[in-house]
């Protein structure tokens, strides 16, 4: 069994972590091309790496083990025909259709060394850095050309959503945006040729057809996850991950598909809710009640050992029954306040991300929220976001954690 990755809480200390540092890929990032790469915003990249470096050093000061993304695609890439058979592919699904134009685009990457390859593929090949021999076809000379041959990978931060952890495998995610889907394939290429993601089952495949993305998934037990029916996330998506899961022996019992608005600001269930102690969990108040609120819907095996779908109507009678608690806590982002709440949601106050149980990473930018979970008795360690919070993320979606220590329940 593979000795790293294992993730079978949300809250357990925090041990081994996989982050990306913003790199070239932020600078590449024009204004027209900020709908496409789903920004708002143009990031400052020397701040963003600047707060992002902060975001690091605290997880490393909790006792993480934390490691790049850059530095695994590499690692993974070290075999020549992996390496030519990934490059392949990469330039297919980079939209590169032009044979003369794949073949000088290859061999440019070919003749780089292995750190800058990796980082050329983040942050993109532009048209000027093939200019040599380039006037030579009609192809070159008309005007109607974008920037660049590759496109950069901008959201590449967010390493949550590419692939997660669930128990002692992995859910390679189907992006539902064609800019996010090459950050899956870097995913795959480590999870199949990296030494310390060996013999890893895979849950879900990024191939499939349907989106799945890797902020619907929380793991809130051993036995319980719950997966977001979002903008990015779609119910076939949630039924297959639900049936290979249950039907593994030794994973899930109960997985909860949880339909939330399907809008930009609630674009993954970790938007609006996630877990910040055993009992105590955050959550935009406007999912609570009214047209926004849950739809709850609980998935498991029937005793003729077919899928069972049952609708729920209550998060906090369900979260206590499925994890065992007395009570739960549902703190409100903005403490409830509509307006509050409605500013902080949009930096992704309800982003938080444990490092142990009742300890949060959270943007300090969210300090409404942050006074609401200190006063219900959650440790809030606060980290710089004026950068970072344009890309649309916080930091659960900036961590892809590996495995965390098991839960201890309380007496």
């Amino acid at each position: 069994m593979n000795q790293l990755v294992s993730v079978t809480s949300e809250i357990g200390l925090l041990e081994a972590v996989v982050v990306h540092r913003p790199g070239r890929e932020i600078d590449n990032l024009t204004p027209d091309a900020m709908t496409s790469l789903l920004f708002d915003d143009i990031p400052y990249l020397p701040a963003m790496q600047r707060e992002h470096d902060r975001f690091v050093e605290v997880l490393r000061q909790r006792g993480a083990q934390v490691l790049y993304l850059k530095d695994l695609v590499r690692d993974s890439l070290r075999d020549e025909a992996v390496r030519d058979a990934f490059l392949d592919q990469f330039l297919r699904e980079s939209g590169v259709q032009e044979t003369r134009v794949f073949s000088r685009l290859k061999a440019h990457l070919v003749s780089l060394a292995a750190a800058d390859l990796v980082d050329t593929l983040m942050a993109g090949v532009a048209r000027r850095d093939l200019a040599e021999g380039s006037r030579d076809h009609l192809s070159d000379l008309v005007a109607d050309q974008s920037l660049f041959h590759l496109e950069p990978i901008p959201n590449l931060y967010f390493t949550r959503d590419p692939a997660a952890v669930i128990g002692q495998g992995l859910s390679l995610s189907s992006m539902r945006w064609p800019a996010r889907r090459r950050e899956t394939l870097l995913m795959q290429v480590v999870a199949e040729h990296h030494q310390l993601f060996r013999d890893l089952p895979i849950w879900f495949d990024r191939g499939h057809v349907s989106p799945m993305e890797g902020g619907d998934q929380l793991v809130l037990s051993p036995e319980v996850l719950f997966v977001g029916i979002s903008e990015r996330t779609s119910a076939d998506s949630v039924e297959r991950l639900a049936r290979r899961l249950l039907a593994a022996p030794g994973t899930m019992r109960t997985v909860v598909a949880v339909e939330i608005p399907k809008l930009r600001s609630s674009m993954h269930l970790d938007t609006v809710f996630t877990q910040v102690d055993l009992d105590k969990f955050t959550i935009h108040p406007d999912v609570l009640a009214g047209s926004r609120r849950l739809g709850l819907f609980v998935l498991d095996m029937g005793p003729d050992e077919d899928l069972r779908i049952r609708p729920h109507d209550d998060l906090a009678s369900l979260l206590t029954s499925l994890l065992h608690l007395a009570e739960v806590d549902l703190i409100p982002c903005g403490g409830g306040d509509r307006v509050a709440a409605s500013r902080e949601q949009w930096n992704d106050a309800s982003n938080t991300f444990a490092v142990a149980p009742g300890v949060v990473l959270a943007y300090d930018r969210n300090s409404i929220s942050n006074a609401v979970l200190r006063r219900h008795g959650v440790e809030v360690i606060e980290i710089p976001s004026s950068e970072l919070s344009r890309g649309r993320g916080g930091p659960r979606c900036m961590s892809m954690p590996l495995r965390r220590r098991p839960v201890a329940a309380r007496s």
